[in-house]
């Protein structure tokens, strides 16, 4: 075979690879791989405290990292302050226990969604708080900048499935 015959030969696989290559050249500059990217989350929800129970309750948000890179959700404030702790609910078997946790994670092209039977931000010693009542959150990662989210206050009856 001649010289130009291999050329002619080898021409359009080595010109796609070529070209997959600036591709991903450009997408890596431009931030698309690798990098880190805000996490995002709409309104979430306040469990209402019931009447005789312990002087806790929880508030739960979905949150989801557009980004590669997993974050972590490592602390929460209100617009009433006091003690808000991220925790966790442990299975064993049958039954289960809840566990503070230093951080929930929030992994990369994924989402942190917090339900009563797996993950949330225990709110200790609350106010009296009021069915339909709108409450402020800020939520702080590991890597994004704090969110500030509102959070319905909602009877057990009525909370998200």
């Amino acid at each position: 075979m001649r010289v130009s015959e291999r050329f002619k030969v080898a021409g359009p696989p080595v010109g796609a690879a070529a070209l997959a290559l600036v591709l991903l050249t450009g997408w890596t500059a431009v931030g698309g791989a690798g990098r880190a990217r805000q996490v995002e989350a709409g309104p979430g929800w306040v469990l209402l405290p019931t009447a005789g129970a312990a002087p806790a309750t929880a508030a739960f948000f979905t949150i989801r990292n557009p980004g590669d890179v997993p974050d972590e959700l490592n602390g929460a404030t209100w617009e009433f302050g006091g003690r808000i702790t991220p925790k966790r609910h442990l299975h064993q078997g049958a039954a289960g226990r809840w566990e503070p946790a230093a951080a929930l994670p929030v992994p990369g092209r994924g989402e942190l969604r917090m339900t009563p039977e797996d993950a949330d931000l225990m709110i200790a010693d609350p106010p009296p708080l009021r069915a339909g009542q709108w409450v402020e959150f800020t939520l702080t990662f590991r890597h994004s900048p704090p969110l500030r989210l509102g959070a319905r206050v909602l009877p057990a009856a009525e909370r998200p499935r």
